[in-house]
């Protein structure tokens, strides 16, 4: 399932208790008697049930409420709903965070979740699985406008394309954890304790039969990859060990299933790559989110394109195409593995070439001082570009920039950040790659301003 935001295991509510000045009716804090602020302690709604209105949606699979102040991210709810809420999650700040644990009155948009692992305190894999998969996609829209909105003063309705194959049985890529009874399933949302699961719907088909039928090592982790051709690969990781004082790792992985190698197909040709490396997850997003970047990024023959964050070459291969033998296409990307693969699977073309390390360190090295790129695609993690990336891209001025997000709030900043620059925001689409959750991918189409 998706990835969770794991907390750590310090508390800051352990402890001596936090405090902050106490306001008066003016707002200047109070004083005591020695003219120190007076402070008192933080709210701490844990456990605590209230009954709110529940407002729009946030980015993040929630939606927003307001309660004596304050405010609630709620999850498990719905826009325009009444709902009793257990607040699961409060460091005493302006927000807490809750479960609608009762829907006194629910949106028509409300569905049964087909999934019985659903719902308050179980697998925090699935966001939407109560609303229906039109809602769903509506709910990532309102998202997506709202970023571009506030992030980047950007004005702009968003649909939400659905992909073929349904909202069940897409996902080919997971991890699982293994709990205290030695069987695999999902973590809690922003939780460590391990629900265990017989079955997932949203799993691809077969995916998941060897890891919830036996036995694992405790507190082991599962990295699951089911390919083009059915073909199924576990991976199993020991028990997250610390070293040196340093973050706890997982233990050497065991292929327990599969060949580790995973045959894909996109963009008119066959892929073989790490099946734990990186790939879309759902088996239509590639061929996908490839066509857009062939309709937008207008290569021709001669010119010079980049493919930052490019893994194994995907949009490289597109880019080829269009750019010619007599064109060169470069590829930057940070993983070791990627880029083996990604020269294994291009070695044919010979316009291609691929440069290892960060986005950010290679723009800046002396190599690539000179480069000026007709055309950049950039394919970034979850949390963006950034501005020195986008600064480097925008000082060279290519004509066309293609950016695929899978953070809207990432994809906002970064769209503010090629504003200042000197570019707009040309083209958006937006794709339902990850039914039943929040996320949602991305591809924006960045000019010069004229």
């Amino acid at each position: 399932m998706t990835s969770q935001d794991k907390p750590t295991d310090h508390d800051p509510r352990a402890g001596e208790s936090e405090q902050r000045p106490a306001a008066v009716p003016d707002g200047r804090p109070a004083e005591v008697s020695d003219g120190r602020p007076a402070v008192v302690d933080k709210p701490d709604w844990r456990h605590r049930r209230i009954e709110v209105e529940i407002g729009a949606v946030a980015h993040g699979g929630h939606c927003v409420a307001r309660h004596e102040g304050r405010v609630v991210f709620v999850r498990h709810a719905l826009p325009g709903e009444l709902a009793v809420v257990l607040v699961t999650d409060d460091t005493g700040g302006s927000f807490c965070r809750g479960d609608a644990v009762e829907v006194l009155r629910p949106s028509a948009d409300r569905v049964e979740p087909p999934c019985p692992f659903s719902g308050p305190g179980l697998c925090g894999g699935c966001d939407w699985q109560h609303a229906s998969w039109d809602a769903q996609r509506e709910l990532k829209a309102a998202v997506v406008e709202e970023q571009l909105q506030r992030l980047a003063n950007v004005r702009r309705s968003v649909v939400v394309e659905e992909l073929p194959g349904g909202p069940d049985g897409w996902r080919t890529r997971m991890r699982m954890a293994v709990g205290p009874e030695r069987r695999a399933g999902f973590r809690g949302h922003r939780r460590h304790s391990v629900v265990v699961v017989d079955e997932c719907v949203i799993a691809a088909p077969g995916a998941l039969d060897e890891a919830v039928r036996r036995e694992w090592a405790v507190g082991g982790e599962l990295s699951i990859t089911r390919d083009a051709g059915g073909q199924v690969h576990v991976t199993e990781s020991g028990k997250p060990q610390p070293r040196n004082g340093r973050r706890a790792v997982p233990g050497r992985p065991i292929r327990r299933r599969g060949s580790g190698t995973a045959v894909e197909l996109a963009a008119e040709r066959t892929w073989r790559l790490d099946a734990e490396g990186f790939w879309q997850v759902h088996p239509a997003a590639a061929d996908t989110l490839a066509s857009v970047v062939r309709d937008w990024a207008g290569g021709e023959p001669g010119q010079l394109a980049w493919d930052l964050y490019g893994g194994v070459g995907l949009f490289a291969s597109v880019l080829a195409g269009q750019v010619g033998p007599t064109g060169r296409v470069v590829v930057v990307e940070s993983s070791h593995r990627a880029v083996q693969d990604g020269v294994a699977n291009l070695s044919d073309l010979a316009q291609v070439e691929f440069r290892r390390g960060k986005v950010e360190d290679v723009l800046s090295s002396p190599d690539f001082v000179d480069q000026v790129p007709d055309v950049v695609v950039l394919d970034p993690p979850r949390k963006g570009a950034g501005k020195v990336v986008v600064g480097e891209i925008a000082r060279r001025s290519p004509a066309r920039v293609v950016y695929v997000a899978c953070d809207p709030a990432a994809l906002a900043r970064d769209v503010a950040t090629f504003a200042e620059l000197g570019y707009q925001l040309a083209e958006l689409r937006a794709f339902d790659a990850f039914p039943m959750t929040h996320h949602v991918e991305c591809v924006a189409l960045l000019v010069p301003r004229t």
